[in-house]
């Protein structure tokens, strides 16, 4: 039987907004998953965590944005995934914004890559096929949705 899926949300800081609505998805669709700024409390040793998080889990998903390509701790995490068998074949680019993704690991071309750059409910779509999960819309997508119609403006992705 598949081991049930436990997802490593690697990202920068910069694409908090985003990753925050990508774990409301998650929480959703009853889907496991670390994410930073939900999993490491107070005073915890942030360094220790993310080193136990990654060894605990078996999808690893990028956030890939001009952001990321800078960060020195996605590229930290992303060679950890890439040297541990628990992610061989469960690497996810969630393209987020166009970037210079060989700054990372010019190995990213050769794992699936899911588009959110035409709007992120047709990512989440494509995202949530991973795990055979239709996207369920939340009541947070209602109100982002509806606050963007007052304000006239489009949702951000």
């Amino acid at each position: 039987m598949p081991q049930r899926a436990s997802i490593f949300l690697s990202h920068s800081s910069k694409d908090r907004r985003f990753v925050e609505r990508i774990a409301r998805v998650l929480d959703a669709h009853k889907l496991s998953y670390w994410y930073s700024q939900r999993h490491i409390v107070g005073a915890q040793e942030w360094h220790d965590e993310i080193g136990k998080a990654l060894a605990r889990c078996n999808w690893f998903v990028l956030v890939l944005s001009p952001a990321a390509t800078k960060s020195k701790w996605v590229k930290h995490e992303l060679l950890y995934a890439l040297e541990h068998r628990p992610y061989k074949g469960h690497i996810l680019v969630l393209n987020l914004k166009k970037a210079k993704f060989k700054k990372l690991s010019w190995t990213l071309s050769q794992f699936e890559w899911i588009s959110f750059t035409r709007g992120f409910d047709r990512g989440c779509k494509a995202f949530l096929r991973t795990w055979r999960k239709t996207r369920r819309p939340s009541l947070n997508d209602s109100k982002v949705a509806r606050a963007a119609m007052e304000s006239n403006h489009q949702p951000a992705d």
